[in-house]
């Protein structure tokens, strides 16, 4: 299996089920863990680097559960594919974008990813649909266990796991759940939420992550520190108090701007429906900006134009990566927006 073949799929983070998935689009945890014998990457040299990648990429692959794991070599990879990967959410920007030798092993289902030699030696990362946090749980901590059991991983009795950043010093464990909160922002509550979260130590991101912009409305909330927290005393706190709240509260803005401003609910979202089936042109960002509330109202049930599974085929194929692994070749910005609008109107069907 190639990366060819992963995007004949959407994928698993935009599969639109799972629980609260209205609002939930996905979750994801995420451990860090560095070997015991090796530097850490900032003073690693190259060939330490190539030592790390050689032995984890092995241990890993060696398991029962990453045996059919789809092994990425990002040294060696194109940039259109390197960037793919992070359109997927299956690596960081700053995985695709590094030096030196590193890479990724990929499940065939794309509900786990483990990094190598990104800021940590190991990255060991789950994706599902919804909000199935302790589903995650489960199995990326049977899969840290058996690699336990032929890695040494740099470990203090005091501290807990050592990473190289001070942050994840502890468990290593960052929970981490992506939400689509438009009615927040029409509302102009989500400044509100954002500051309650902060005020919990929890980081509000943008839609990939730390340096990014919540672009269609997408933002992570995330755990800041992982010492003194057991690993399920975080992921309860997420499944049981954090997220259904802001859920809730997203809830209740959607019945208030249908309740009170249903004129102007509908305009947005149908207005954004007329700007995708006839536009010659359209940028990425503008792209996703307009699929927003269009899902707000396919979960409503006030859009029935096409359904949730082709908003996401939208949202991603329409991405610079996966648009010019589509056309086979690189394509400048004019190019891109172009062939994203013909894209988008071909699969609505418009002329």
């Amino acid at each position: 299996m190639s990366i060819d073949d992963l995007t004949k799929s959407t994928g698993e983070w935009l599969r639109g089920v799972g629980p609260m998935s209205d609002v939930v689009v996905s979750s994801r945890i995420r451990l860090a863990r560095n070997l015991a014998e090796h530097p850490f990457l900032s003073t690693a040299d190259a060939g330490e680097r190539t030592e790390i990648y050689r032995c984890l990429s092995h241990a890993i692959t060696s398991t029962s559960a990453g045996a059919d794991d789809i092994l990425v070599d990002l040294e060696t990879a194109d940039a259109i594919d390197r960037n793919i990967l992070v359109e997927r959410h299956l690596i960081s920007r700053q995985h695709a974008a590094g030096e030196g030798s590193r890479g990724v092993a990929i499940a065939p289902s794309e509900t786990r990813a483990v990094m190598i030699n990104e800021e940590d030696h190991l990255r060991l990362q789950g994706l599902r649909s919804g909000l199935q946090l302790e589903a995650l749980w489960t199995e990326i901590n049977e899969i840290d266990d058996a690699l336990s059991k032929i890695l040494a991983f740099a470990f203090d009795r005091q501290l807990g796991y050592l990473t190289a950043c001070p942050t994840n010093v502890g468990t290593g464990i960052r929970v981490s759940v992506m939400l689509h909160l438009p009615a927040l922002r029409l509302t102009k509550e989500i400044e509100r939420v954002a500051r309650a979260a902060k005020d919990l130590r929890l980081a509000v991101r943008g839609t990939y992550g730390e340096g990014t912009e919540a672009v269609g409305d997408l933002y992570q909330v995330s755990n800041q520190t992982t010492l003194g927290k057991s690993e399920d005393a975080i992921i309860n706190t997420f499944s049981e108090t954090i997220i259904p709240n802001i859920v809730g509260y997203e809830r209740t803005a959607r019945e208030t701007l249908a309740r009170h401003h249903e004129s102007q609910l509908d305009d947005r979202v149908w207005r954004a429906y007329g700007v995708l089936r006839n536009a010659r042109r359209i940028s990425s960002g503008e792209t996703q900006s307009l699929l927003s509330p269009i899902r707000m109202g396919i979960q409503m049930d006030r859009f029935k134009e096409f359904d949730l599974a082709t908003l996401h085929e939208l949202f991603l194929y329409t991405q610079p990566a996966h648009l010019q692994k589509m056309h086979g070749r690189s394509l400048d910005e004019e190019q891109r927006a172009v062939a994203r609008a013909n894209y988008i109107r071909n699969r609505l069907g418009s002329p």
